[in-house]
């Protein structure tokens, strides 16, 4: 295994619908990942396609947008440069899978020519779009186990902790996030519109939104904790500005096994954020430790249905009180 791994996290404004102009900004960042020697690239989950306006989209819509993953003339863009510079690359998109459904998916495309994919667990943007039905962890050319979630995926705690046991040390996390309105009274809440139209004339009021309660101020409440508590490096990757009727927040950033920050963004802007991980510090990480002294027998309620589970989106956007737990 090599002993430290050169990774990058992107965040960017897409366009809906418009693959060509959202794979040409991917392109871009390539080419300065490449100058930059990175080895890990990640990209925004749905870069490809766009995010929140699939929800208006008919069926028939959504599925034109879909690519299967074999004959994907996007990935057939993406595939060659992974291979030219030697480097992993994760891109969003929306797959056509052989089964006929539709899926939220995120291809990792290594220098090898492998391709690997994983089906987002928990899928709510358009009722064509199925959920996944399996963890995404893989070797990497550098001996490094690479795990995939996107977005909602990473909220619960359990689906984290799985990759962490099917061996990831590095977590790619692509997001389309921030500035949604969330039902909790002390949630997420939406970014004004209009701090990121007048960005140019006020840099400084939607720079101190991202930074603030709705944007960073939410993630450093759990993902810091995702990377603490499994012993993991995450790279967060997320859109940003305006996506349909919500402002994404940005705040690319790369976090080590002990939570810390190694680097990150809060410009509103296109950006790519760069870090050297360390993968000396997984082995003793607090997380790794803690993982050692597991007790699964007593775990066995983890697995058991609770008779108050819901899919995704009725959990999300359900007007219903949260359901009270335990008996």
């Amino acid at each position: 295994m090599t002993a430290t791994l050169r990774a990058a996290t992107v965040q960017f404004q897409h366009r809906a619908n418009d693959k060509n102009y959202n794979l040409k900004v991917m392109e871009g960042f390539i080419a300065q990942a490449a100058a930059e020697r990175i080895q890990l690239l990640a990209f925004p989950e749905m870069s490809i396609t766009g995010y929140w306006h699939v929800r208006h989209l008919a069926e028939a819509e959504v599925r034109a947008l879909a690519e299967p993953i074999a004959a994907s003339p996007s990935l057939a863009r993406i595939r060659p440069l992974a291979e030219r510079y030697n480097m992993a690359i994760g891109v969003g998109l929306i797959e056509l899978g052989d089964d006929g459904n539709c899926y939220n998916a995120y291809a990792v495309c290594l220098p090898d020519g492998q391709l690997h994919l994983h089906r987002k667990l928990h899928a709510f943007e358009h009722p064509a779009i199925a959920s996944g039905e399996g963890f995404t962890v893989f070797d990497t050319p550098w001996g490094v186990r690479v795990g995939v979630l996107i977005c909602w995926d990473n909220n619960l705690v359990e689906n984290v902790r799985a990759t962490a046991l099917l061996g990831a040390e590095v977590l790619l996390a692509p997001h389309q996030t921030g500035g949604t309105h969330s039902r909790s009274p002390h949630g997420m809440k939406p970014i004004p519109l209009a701090l990121w139209q007048q960005r140019a004339e006020n840099p400084q009021a939607i720079e101190t939104a991202f930074r603030g309660e709705h944007g960073r101020g939410w993630l450093m409440r759990w993902l810091p904790a995702r990377a603490h508590d499994n012993g993991l490096f995450v790279l967060f990757s997320n859109g940003v500005g305006r996506d349909d009727d919500e402002v994404r927040t940005g705040n690319a950033m790369i976090l080590d096994p002990y939570g810390r920050i190694l680097a990150e963004t809060w410009a509103a802007a296109d950006r790519m954020v760069i870090a050297d991980l360390d993968l000396s510090l997984i082995p003793l990480s607090t997380g790794r430790r803690w993982i050692l002294g597991r007790r699964p027998e007593l775990y066995a309620i983890l697995t058991q249905p609770q008779g108050y589970e819901r899919d995704a989106r009725s959990a999300r956007f359900s007007p219903q009180p949260a359901q009270k737990l335990g008996k």
